[in-house]
């Protein structure tokens, strides 16, 4: 069986970089759609068996929008490492001159965010797919 790389964008109701990350993962995924998947994080939650299934049995990069960090817990809580951790906060801290404009409408900073964001995930997900090749 070959591994996939699964993205598990936090949910980030109600914060910028929860939206940015979600667009970023889906962008990313988009680009590299036989190797990639993506899973929801409220499944995760709810512990739906096909969701935990895909996490413990692929590369999971986690997309997480605030220090507390729930995607990453919630796939250790199933004894799972993560492969990848990315935090969203840090590339607004790398790039301040960009600011996305709301939640749901980014903007044009907010979508310049998403496009550097996704090439991070589209270089980890290649070094992922890469070790297993």
């Amino acid at each position: 069986m070959t591994k996939k790389v699964v993205v598990l964008p936090c949910s980030g109701i109600g914060k910028p970089t929860g939206e940015i990350g979600r667009q970023a993962a889906y962008t990313a995924c988009r680009a590299r759609p036989d190797g990639t998947g993506m899973a929801c994080l409220g499944r995760l939650v709810i512990d739906d068996p096909e969701i935990i299934s895909m996490v413990r049995d692929n590369f999971v990069i986690t997309l997480d929008g605030c220090p507390d960090d729930c995607a990453r817990k919630n796939v250790e809580r199933f004894g799972k490492s993560v492969d990848s951790s990315i935090h969203v906060a840090d590339l607004l801290e790398r790039y301040p001159d960009l600011q996305p404009q709301g939640i749901l409408k980014l903007g044009d900073d907010g979508r310049k965010l998403v496009k550097l964001l996704s090439e991070q995930i589209a270089a980890e997900i290649d070094k992922l797919i890469g070790e297993e090749g």
